[in-house]
């Protein structure tokens, strides 16, 4: 089809995720035709780099023909069937491969399609294991403000996000919140305050939201390992283990939602392995099978099952297509490129590159604050540095949204531009990006923000 006739058609019937359809009625859809290794092309020829993964999710890069042949295989194999009182070899494999890799002895794996699907599966898992051991008081969940957890009623109740949640109301009861780790904003932060001593402050607000909630009341904890909304908040040092000690304490589950950075986006194959720490369920998705099929997973330690084993009790959850045969194939290809290639290895290797890179942005006067970790950073814009004022609402639309990301895309360059919490630029490269396309990233954004600061300057 032409691009005129695709146009025609997307606006008549596609109905695109968290998009302003509106503004596409009189302005071009973006639309890619192909990809190849770290960038992707639009029906009209054009080249872009993909700095953001897909959606943090293309791990490998695109055109990877090792896993679309073993999708092909699979599906002249066993195309589908559930698993349902049922298995097949691809799931079994996988849940195994899986458990080799997590930490400790998370060595149990229920399969979902996705990462919403894993969030909401966890806590789930939580409310009725607490209710067959005698607690089913235990239903509660803390969660930290700006955190994204996904998009089904109790994921969603779980955000931390006011613009996500309230068009959705009443949502599923049992949620509190507390601060996020934004050390670059946090009331908790002070001058000359050590990388400890925040980290013991912010895992207090925890204590606290648990003893004002009522501990025997409170099942779990949600925590990424760094968090994505609001831009790339990593954690101070020894906050997770102060985490930890505290759930440990009241006797308190500590989900790891890592639907982004599992698989490779930190340098490790977990996030919680990276800021080493034991959770007691991990959430996954997205770099699984590097966005080659849609998959996630709740991965738990061994204990969550006991009360299951039981004759005549089963977990009241379930999903189709979870542990599809030709999704798990994908992830089992993409497991297997990860150790031939060393992927882990290539994001560790150039991780500080990339950082340098990145900071070396701060002398445009707009850069207020870069943070992140492995292949996930976050850029923070500011109208003034030295206060740390940031963009009123229609100074943020006109220049994160109107000009920096239209020129960005301009530029051959997909990334995030985002305002929930302060306005921020995200970047999340696939993980066999090496130093060619992490400094194409950085002269973008270069020649982009210094334009931008100009832009402000007149306001």
């Amino acid at each position: 089809m032409t691009n005129n006739r695709l146009q025609d058609l997307a606006r008549k019937h596609l109905w695109m995720h968290f998009t302003d359809m509106g503004y596409f009625q009189d302005h071009e859809i973006p639309i890619m035709s192909h990809g190849e290794g770290c960038y992707v092309y639009d029906v009209n020829g054009k080249k872009y780099l993909d700095g953001l993964s897909g959606l943090f999710a293309s791990q490998l890069g695109h055109g990877r023909s090792e896993i679309t042949e073993a999708m092909a295989k699979q599906g002249e194999k066993l195309a589908f069937f559930p698993i349902w009182n049922h298995a097949h070899p691809s799931a079994i494999e996988l849940a195994a491969r899986l458990a080799e890799l997590a930490p400790g002895d998370l060595n149990r794996v229920f399969f979902t399609s996705g990462g919403s699907e894993a969030v909401e599966s966890a806590w789930k898992l939580v409310r009725q294991y607490y209710a067959e051991t005698g607690e089913p008081r235990r239903y509660k969940v803390i969660s930290r403000n700006l955190a994204y957890h996904g998009t089904t009623m109790g994921a969603l109740s779980i955000n931390g996000l006011n613009e996500c949640r309230n068009t959705f109301e009443p949502l599923v009861p049992g949620t509190s919140y507390v601060g996020n780790t934004n050390a670059y904003r946090s009331h908790l932060m002070s001058d000359g305050m050590s990388s400890e001593e925040f980290a013991k402050k912010c895992a207090f607000e925890i204590e606290m939201a648990i003893e004002y909630q009522g501990p025997e009341t409170v099942a779990a904890v949600f925590l990424e390992p760094v968090q994505n909304s609001g831009g790339c908040f990593v954690p101070p040092a020894g906050y997770f283990q102060e985490v930890r000690k505290i759930c440990d304490k009241y006797k308190i589950m500590l989900v790891s939602d890592e639907v982004i950075c599992a698989f490779g986006r930190l340098g490790y194959m977990f996030g919680a392995e990276r800021f080493d720490y034991l959770p007691d369920i991990i959430t996954c998705a997205k770099g699984l099978t590097s966005a080659y099929a849609p998959m996630g997973a709740m991965i738990c330690r061994d204990y969550l099952m006991e009360p299951f084993l039981k004759e005549e009790k089963s977990f009241n959850h379930g999903i189709t297509f979870a542990g599809h045969p030709v999704a798990c194939a994908a992830a089992l290809a993409n497991l297997d490129i990860f150790e031939k290639e060393d992927i882990l290895g290539n994001v560790r290797r150039n991780e500080s590159l990339f950082r340098e890179l990145l900071e070396g942005l701060y002398d445009i006067p707009i850069v207020g604050d870069v943070r992140g970790a492995g292949y996930f950073f976050g850029i923070e814009l500011v109208k003034n540095k030295a206060t740390k004022e940031s963009f009123s609402e229609e100074e943020a639309e006109e220049i994160l949204f109107d000009f920096v990301s239209t020129r960005l895309v301009e530029s051959g360059l997909i990334c995030r531009t985002d305002d929930r919490g302060e306005p921020v630029i995200q970047l999340s490269p696939p993980l066999v990006a090496g130093p060619d396309e992490l400094r194409e990233i950085a002269t973008v954004l270069r020649a982009v923000l210094t334009d931008a600061a100009a832009l402000v300057a007149k306001l």
